[in-house]
């Protein structure tokens, strides 16, 4: 079972969520938080697998959440879900250790799908707010040097992978795309992780970018 902890501010979400991951027998709703002081209150008695984390919310908004779980209980991972493609603390939510980001007009199967998929090691990153990630993160001032020695650790396909993955592609879209099989797609970005150092491909993506690998990604 995979336990998920709904964080919204509004009731009607909360309990809405509720009742469409009741639906699957492998997903169990740890609990329901309105804020997130109270997510954080509720974390050792819920013993949530994921939250589901809108970002807007009074008292403790999602963003300063999600850095006080990372610090807390790193082992948790934690999706986005919100309303707006353009939310302006999408990247902010990213940066903190968010493992995904969905809107909530998400289709039920989706969302299921992002739950199980982020539990097995995935990310997920709405292909409708990909391009606005990756363009705040080449605008914003880096933190770490930008080109050098990193960038010589990426081969050509390496770096061409890495920049569909910034754009949102799944590893079956890069196969058809590269014209490759998806297991070396698979162990492709495998590689690339490690080299960059993060442990899925939203963070990937996002300092890819922010260290100037990817300087000439659509967005």
């Amino acid at each position: 079972m995979i336990r998920v902890l709904i964080c919204d501010d509004q009731t009607v979400v909360r309990e809405g969520l509720a009742a469409i991951l009741s639906t699957d027998p492998k997903i169990e709703v740890a609990g329901l938080a309105a804020q997130g002081q109270e997510a954080l209150d509720l974390m050792p008695e819920a013993h949530p697998d994921v939250i589901l984390m809108d970002l807007q919310m009074p008292v403790m908004n999602g963003v300063q959440t999600m850095r006080r779980l990372r610090k807390d209980y790193p082992g948790v991972y934690v999706l986005i879900l919100t309303t707006y493609a353009d939310d302006a603390w999408l990247f902010d939510a990213l940066e903190a250790g968010a493992s995904g980001y969905l809107l909530k007009d998400t289709r039920r199967d989706d969302l299921i799908a992002a739950i199980k998929g982020t539990m097995a090691g995935k990310s997920f990153l709405d292909p409708a707010v990909a391009g606005k990630v990756m363009q705040q993160a080449s605008t914003t001032p880096p933190r770490e040097p930008q080109r050098g020695s990193l960038a010589d650790e990426f081969t050509a396909r390496e770096l061409d992978i890495l920049r569909l993955v910034a754009q949102g592609h799944s590893n079956p879209e890069i196969a058809g795309k590269l014209h490759l099989a998806p297991g070396t797609v698979r162990n492709y970005v495998s590689a690339i992780l490690a080299k960059l150092g993060v442990s899925d491909r939203t963070q990937a993506a996002v300092v890819a970018v922010r260290r100037g690998l990817l300087e000439d990604i659509e967005t």
